[in-house]
């Protein structure tokens, strides 16, 4: 089975469970008709990419879902607008024939962006029952050995922990550990160490490398939380900025014209980044 596939059958299969069992906000017509829109707009960019050959595009139901269960919009323009974005950027914005960023995560930091009063990320969707965790887990585990990038999760969840009890725990009186270790009770939280945070095109492929990454996005996400309070976009932040450096490699022998066009995006991270920390912190209950 083509990797992409097994990786969207997962996510579908987990999307439907928790319509039926967690806080899935969407109904389905509205998350068939994302899924729908998904699939055109990532052909019709195939379609227009003159790198790639033509074929039927897996991965753009990944995207989809992921913006589907780690978004909550009451319109759904916005799910359309920011998916496109994504797929745009993964067509588009490249160097040496490879993208900066995953796909949903780049839609995620667009909602922030631009519809930061209408869109925001949420870690409810999926709820916590431990058995739904124990089967993102198998799902995961399959995939990530497969992909050999199961050391980036293992490496997140220890140096996370371990930051977020020596950096923020310690400065800040009212925290306890429970606060910290809890997230990991949501499911969302997990799927996204597991899928958005091993995904093989925006990550190293080395073992020591994924260790170093790992480290650096969980360092991000902590200090983020130690200086302006704990929010969940500091997650999805960190990976923003960090996997633009994943391919350090092919930025060796660039073109003078090519080197402005990397300065370009990298100010363009650090001006999101900027933006949407700056933007007072939203407070999202989820009561099923």
């Amino acid at each position: 089975m083509p990797l992409q596939l097994q990786q969207n059958i997962n996510l579908l299969f987990l999307l439907i469970i928790g319509s039926f069992v967690a806080n899935i906000h969407l109904s389905w017509v509205d998350i068939v008709l994302i899924l729908a829109f998904t699939l055109f707009i990532e052909h019709l960019f195939l379609f227009f990419n003159k790198e790639r050959t033509f074929y039927f595009s897996y991965s753009a139901i990944s995207t989809a879902v992921g913006v589907i269960v780690l978004m909550y919009s009451t319109k759904l323009w916005i799910y359309f607008v920011v998916i496109a974005f994504g797929l745009f950027q993964k067509h588009f914005l490249t160097i040496k024939k490879k993208h900066f960023f995953n796909p949903s995560n780049f839609s995620l930091m667009m909602a922030l962006l631009l519809f930061y009063n209408d869109a925001h990320m949420v870690l409810g969707q999926l709820g916590d029952e431990l058995w739904l965790s124990i089967v993102v887990f198998v799902v995961a585990g399959i995939m990530l050995i497969r992909v050999d990038r199961w050391v980036i999760p293992l490496a997140f969840i220890v140096f996370y922990l371990a930051l977020q009890y020596l950096l923020v725990l310690s400065y800040d009186p009212v925290m306890i550990f429970e606060n910290i270790y809890l997230r990991f009770y949501s499911v969302t939280f997990m799927l996204f160490i597991y899928f958005m945070l091993t995904d093989p095109s925006v990550t190293p492929a080395s073992h020591k490398e994924q260790v170093i990454f790992a480290m650096l996005v969980a360092l991000m996400a902590t200090l983020l939380d130690r200086y302006f309070g704990y929010r969940v976009q500091h997650l999805f932040m960190s990976v923003f900025f960090f996997s633009f450096f994943v391919h350090y490699r092919t930025f060796k022998s660039l073109s003078s014209r090519e080197i402005k066009y990397l300065v370009t995006i990298l100010l363009f991270i650090i001006g999101v980044l900027f933006y949407v920390e700056l933007q007072p912190p939203y407070y999202f209950e989820m009561n099923g």
